[in-house]
């Protein structure tokens, strides 16, 4: 019985693959194989995403339909286009060994379903995941060593464009000389973030998808110290050796108006008042609330409409004056009351004498237990 091959073309946008095969040159090529060898490729599979992490979703549906007995052999242009991940290369291994996938075939390697051929095809796939172990190690060796010449080793801000002939961050002479007035006008401590936005706007400086640059950008580009000359890496300030659009007093400054800007406003206090939720209306029977007028406390009944009632505001004062003659009437005689707190010192002298005697005999014990 003739077996059936998957076709499985890769290439992704990562600086390991510039230069793979394109997937069309790939699929041409891998064709012209097919019928030299007489294999009967059943379907294609183009897939335009990086291997370095498993979760391929194509190339999991090629796994997956093989599983299923839909073909027996996988035909691709190199091992590394199948996996470059440990996970990936172990479900490939794994699925030879159940003999699912009873052929790998790939114009520019050898492989046969043997103890060997396997062995040969583990090292195929681990020397790509060291490839691009080393290859991501490497370049970010390299962004160190620029980082430490004061080259920026990123997409240029607002202001400044990547100059791609000498690899350099240089100023964009016309949008420069705007950015500088956007620090000069907020610096000025009048204008807003959302007035900024409006100014870059008005003179062309807009978001990536044509619209005004939101407050919160224009905070990051206010607070971006690229623009005096540094930039910040891996959370670090570096000194830079492109040329800067402010001065750094100017962006000192406005770092202060954004500190300024910043602070929460301090809300007013709603002080308690003494008598609320205590006292209801005599008339309506609604509770008593306050509020402060002219310097004064004034106490009413929460009456809104709901409830007729004819009771006035009164002031605290009087409202203390109406109180205390009231609990005179109720209020314990002078003597008892001397009685009483002679007797609440005398009880509150000899539980502390307790309390110490009980912390001495504890004390005591810990001693004895620590020797």
């Amino acid at each position: 019985m003739e077996q059936k091959f998957f076709l499985y073309a890769r290439k992704s946008t990562d600086v390991e693959d510039k230069q793979v095969l394109s997937t069309e040159a790939q699929i041409t090529e891998l064709r012209t194989y097919g019928k030299q060898e007489n294999l009967h490729i059943s379907d294609v599979f183009i897939e335009k995403q990086s291997d370095k992490i498993p979760g391929r979703p194509i190339f999991n549906e090629m796994l997956k339909r093989i599983e299923n007995g839909e073909a027996a052999g996988i035909l691709a242009w190199h091992p590394d286009r199948l996996a470059r991940n440990s996970v990936d290369g172990g479900k490939i291994i794994y699925l030879i060994d159940c003999g699912r996938i009873a052929a790998l075939k790939f114009p520019q390697f050898w492989f046969e379903p043997t103890p060997q051929g396997k062995f040969m095809l583990n090292i195929a796939f681990g020397q790509s995941k060291y490839y691009v172990d080393s290859l991501s190690e490497n370049t970010k060796r390299g962004l160190r060593q620029k980082v430490r010449r004061g080259e920026y080793p990123s997409v240029a801000p607002t202001g400044y464009i990547n100059d791609v002939r000498t690899k350099t961050v240089v100023q964009d002479r016309k949008k420069s000389k705007i950015l500088k007035q956007a620090f000069e006008l907020y610096a000025k401590g009048n204008a807003t973030l959302g007035d900024i936005s409006d100014f870059l706007a008005q003179h062309g400086i807009l978001s990536r998808g044509g619209k005004r640059i939101h407050k919160d950008r224009i905070t990051f580009i206010l607070k971006n110290p690229f623009y005096y000359g540094h930039f910040r890496y891996t959370g670090e300030i570096h000194e830079g050796k492109h040329e800067p659009i402010i001065a750094k007093k100017l962006f000192d400054h406005v770092q202060e108006v954004l500190t300024q800007r910043g602070k929460p406003r301090k809300k007013l206090k709603n002080e308690p008042k003494a008598f609320c939720g205590l006292l209801s209306c005599g008339e309506c029977g609604m509770m008593i609330t306050a509020e402060v007028q002219k310097g004064h406390t004034y106490y009413r009944c929460t009456k809104k409409g709901k409830t007729e009632c004819h009771q006035p505001f009164i002031r605290e004062e009087e409202l203390n004056k109406q109180l205390s003659a009231l609990i005179q009437k109720v209020s314990m005689p002078q003597d008892w009351a001397e009685e009483l707190l002679k007797l609440a010192e005398k009880d509150g002298k000899e539980s502390a004498q307790s309390c110490a005697a009980f912390v001495q005999e504890a004390q005591g014990k810990t001693k004895s237990i620590n020797l």
